[in-house]
């Protein structure tokens, strides 16, 4: 699919914009809470911005943006069901949003020697740098599985302490990995969290230290 650069570059930039207002949208309501919250604005902006850079991956032939994208985005989900805004969707839009990277990577693995080829021999991203970048990626997904199992046990949708830690860990690796690929989206993206993750921890730190 041939699609104008700059139209690809605009859809990973309001991908980004979404994942950048969940940060801020938590960290503002964290700051007026003086404690770490999980508001439902942050999952609902991180499933639409999943859905856009999933869309922005497969348009730039990168495996390791898509990668990370799957196992989180139904996690995003899970919390908006146990918070209670999931059911309040309309079933077909509950259905279509479930269903959407399932269609696409249908329409990515008709032609899987083409699919191989496109992704894993990339001129543009060698076998080192891939692995690499999917390793940051993988770090990252696990946050979210971190996050969902400690919410799982309590029954609640909570942002732990390990998951920002583990979010600092995962961001580093994708902005070098950016940097590599001298792709605007992920360093500008990745870099502003740097701040949430970070000050997130000093609100737990301090949190802990009034007990």
């Amino acid at each position: 699919m041939q699609v104008s650069s700059f139209y690809v570059y605009a859809i990973g930039f309001v991908a980004q914009g979404f994942f950048s207002a969940r940060m801020l949208i938590q960290w503002i309501l964290s700051e007026r809470a003086r404690r770490v919250v999980s508001p439902n604005a942050y999952w609902l902006c991180s499933l639409v911005g999943s859905i856009l850079l999933f869309v922005y991956g497969w348009l730039r032939d990168d495996f390791a943006i898509i990668f990370g994208q799957v196992i989180s985005y139904y996690i995003y989900i899970w919390n908006l069901d146990i918070k209670g805004v999931w059911h309040r969707v309309p079933l077909a839009l509950r259905v279509g949003v479930t269903s959407l990277p399932f269609l696409a990577f249908g329409m990515m693995l008709h032609d899987i020697p083409a699919f191989v080829d496109s992704f894993f021999h990339n001129e543009s991203v060698s076998l080192p740098l891939l692995v690499w970048g999917s390793a940051g990626q993988v770090i990252f997904t696990l946050r979210f599985v971190y996050q969902w199992y400690y919410s799982y046990r309590r029954h609640e949708s909570i942002l732990p302490v390990w998951f920002w830690i583990i979010s600092l860990v995962g961001s580093a690796i994708i902005v070098s990995y950016g940097a590599f690929r001298l792709d605007p989206v992920l360093i500008v993206g990745q870099s502003v969290g740097f701040f949430t993750y970070s000050r997130n921890i000093v609100i737990y730190k301090k949190n802990k230290g009034k007990q």
